[in-house]
């Protein structure tokens, strides 16, 4: 099967799925896009994602997948080695869980179209934003790390020992919060499970400086 992930390599949900796609051992084309540029806005990209967003995933017969755990979850059942969501239903109900926190409370309000507006629109300067970002990874933060913390089910992972889909969201948002000096050290579960993630191959290949729009 030939894929093709149009994406932008600082955009966490494409690390999500770039992670996901080496974990699989699945080699696919790299599309680059600028979102500044708004070339996702374009008549052509917006054929393939109505909504203008990366990633998009482009299979073989044309099929247009988007939203990186939509494709995340595609992934694991079609290619179902290394699982990316546990076998028992609760264990897949506490990574989705995970993942969402990351996904849906901090990603919205922190992707690039939001701090655009906070800039254009309601004249935010990069103190108010950097403090904007920070905010809203903290109050998320605080909440994932003592889950983690507290529960027995962390391994050495966010879910055992084997990489899960809350593990590539993770994975994405540290990323994401580099480029706002955002410490981990108050979150040293957090801190450790980012750490052991980025010695694996699949993550480094996966991280926005490995890839090759990053120059």
């Amino acid at each position: 099967m030939t894929l093709r992930l149009h994406n932008f390599f600082r955009s966490s949900t494409s690390t999500r799925v770039r992670a996901a796609l080496n974990l699989k051992g699945l080699d696919y084309d790299y599309v680059a896009y600028k979102l500044r540029d708004a070339e996702t806005h374009t008549q052509d990209y917006l054929r393939m994602n109505p909504s203008g967003l990366v990633p998009t995933l482009e299979l073989e017969d044309g099929t247009m997948l988007d939203q990186s755990l939509a494709i995340i979850e595609w992934l694991d059942e079609i290619h179902s080695m290394p699982a990316l969501l546990p076998e028992d239903a609760a264990g897949r109900a506490r990574v989705r869980a995970l993942s969402y926190m990351i996904a849906c409370e901090i990603h919205p309000l922190n992707n690039l179209r939001v701090l655009t507006y906070l800039e254009e629109q309601m004249g935010a300067d990069d103190v108010a934003i950097k403090a904007w970002f920070a905010h809203w990874v903290t109050t998320t933060f605080d909440g994932f790390e003592t889950r983690l913390a507290a529960d027995s089910q962390t391994g050495r992972y966010c879910h055992g020992d084997t990489p899960t889909m809350a593990d590539l969201c993770l994975f994405a948002q540290v990323w994401n919060n580099k480029r706002f000096d955002i410490d981990l050290s108050n979150w040293p579960t957090i801190s450790r499970i980012f750490a052991a993630l980025s010695k694996l191959e699949a993550f480094q290949q996966a991280a926005p400086p490995a890839q090759p729009d990053a120059a």
